[in-house]
């Protein structure tokens, strides 16, 4: 267990290393200049944005998840956030497409920016992971995308709760409290 562990945050670590920080300010910024971000993801990386969803919620951000049905319809001054390790997800792509043909920014966070749904987007968030044999044995499929891109999404909480002068306090009173 510590030796799958301890492979999975150094390659986590390292995903996370060579994130371009020019196109993180510029996702964030979209973000937070958007009239409703959209999320979209297939399988454990929708996950993964759901729960960065939660997250934007909770920092007063109009946000929903493609694929509900309350989810509305995308407009010109939207960003829609998109989730694929492999980048080429056929919905994914179908969906970065459909965003572009609209006019509102897609931002991906990929592992191949050179995928169908790297060469739709405005803004690729690369997290790249090796594809080595220890991979296989302690990290099968995209484990380390996922993680990486879980961090990823609560390290841009973070910066957005800097810009917009928010705490954990703030993000409580958002805390969805149902029982």
């Amino acid at each position: 267990m510590q030796t799958a562990s301890h492979f999975i945050l150094g390659e986590m670590e390292a995903a996370l290393s060579t994130i371009d920080l020019q196109a993180l300010e510029e996702a964030v910024t979209s973000i937070l200049s958007a009239r409703t971000v959209f999320i979209y993801g297939v399988g454990r990386s929708g996950l993964i944005g759901q729960a960065f969803a939660v997250r934007l919620v909770q920092l007063g951000i109009d946000v929903h998840f493609v694929g509900d049905m309350t989810t509305p319809i995308v407009s010109r001054e939207d960003v829609v956030i998109i989730v694929s390790n492999t980048g080429e997800t056929m919905s994914a792509v179908q969906t970065a497409n459909i965003v572009r043909r609209v006019g509102a920014k897609v931002i991906s966070i990929t592992g191949n920016p050179n995928s169908k749904l790297g060469h739709a987007s405005n803004i690729v968030l690369e997290l790249q992971s090796s594809r080595d044999e220890q991979r296989k044995k302690y990290a099968p499929l995209g484990t380390i995308f996922e993680g990486a891109a879980l961090i990823l999404f609560d390290s841009m909480v973070s910066i957005i709760m800097e810009k917009t002068g928010q705490n954990e306090a703030s993000l409580r009173r958002r805390h969805a409290i149902w029982v």
